[in-house]
């Protein structure tokens, strides 16, 4: 995540595209603050999302990088 603006872009797609709750990308922005890991990491690491979800987001990312 480069900046703020790709910030929103990707959680917009979590929360729309993926249907994560915003409780569970609440945590992993939280956990963000202290691990400064990115996003889909601490996702896939706390059990909100599992690997084929975590390869959609890293598509995604490519996608829109």
């Amino acid at each position: 995540m480069v900046n703020r603006s790709s910030d929103n872009k990707l959680l917009h797609f979590l929360h729309n595209e993926l249907e994560l709750p915003q409780a569970d990308i609440a945590v992993a922005l939280r956990h963000r603050e202290f691990d400064q890991g990115p996003i889909p990491m601490l996702l896939w690491q706390y059990g909100f999302i599992d690997l084929e979800q975590l390869e959609k987001i890293f598509d995604w990312l490519v996608e829109h990088s």
